[in-house]
């Protein structure tokens, strides 16, 4: 049993060898724009959860636009391609300190809107095979600008965790009078969270809880 789970770790592995990539577009209510988000340097993953990098990724290019979208609103990003990566997702708001485009997102500032965990008999990951991963901005947030940040977390390699992150400049407008627990990025997430060092090929989980804070619904 063991050798073939190793097997097909070993299979998936090779298959996922050059499946890099960017959270490119960010979906705001009616709105796509590829402007408003922060492009990574490349599509590498960010691999040290303690790095400044988890933020926005590497040397990211400044975006060109902050998109204005309604609390209530859709929000999310897409793919150019189908990605077929085994780990979680999350989407998180930062509110800014001042504008969105000043920002580097440092600071206790961050809270989860969304996650996308694992289900079980048979074990996999929700997010596996989207090309998109979108939710809905809590009707309670404040208004304001804020970063809007996706992650995705490579785990087919046991003990060597892979982050897909980008960042987006949102305005969000409303009323809005909620006040989330924030966290700062990073520290937001420990290396040894049982989320990353989990083996998911053997033996198999059967329970799984998504590394950060708790989802925010407002």
């Amino acid at each position: 049993m063991k050798l073939a789970a190793q097997f097909i770790a070993l299979a998936y592995l090779a298959h996922c060898a050059s499946a890099h990539y960017i959270w490119h577009t960010l979906i705001a209510g009616s709105t796509t724009s590829s402007a408003a988000v922060r492009e990574p340097l490349n599509n590498s993953p960010v691999t040290d959860v303690t790095s400044n990098d988890i933020r926005c990724n590497v040397i990211p290019t400044p975006a060109t636009e902050t998109v204005t979208v309604a609390a209530g609103s859709t929000i999310g990003f897409q793919l150019d391609n189908t990605i077929y990566h085994q780990g979680p997702a999350a989407i998180y708001l930062g509110k800014a300190p001042s504008t969105a485009a000043s920002w580097d997102g440092s600071g206790a500032n961050w809270f989860k809107i969304a996650e996308w965990g694992a289900t079980f008999n048979p074990f996999a990951f929700t997010d596996y095979g989207a090309s998109q991963l979108t939710t809905t901005i809590p009707a309670n947030t404040p208004p304001g600008e804020y970063l809007v940040r996706i992650e995705q977390i490579g785990l087919h390699v046991v003990g060597a965790p892979q982050w897909y992150v980008s960042c987006a400049q949102i305005k969000i407008t409303g009323s809005g009078t909620g006040n989330p627990s924030k966290v700062s990025i990073p520290g937001y997430v420990s290396p040894n969270d049982p989320g990353l060092t989990v083996d998911i090929y053997y033996p198999v989980p059967t329970a799984y809880t998504v590394p950060g804070p708790a989802v925010w619904r407002g």
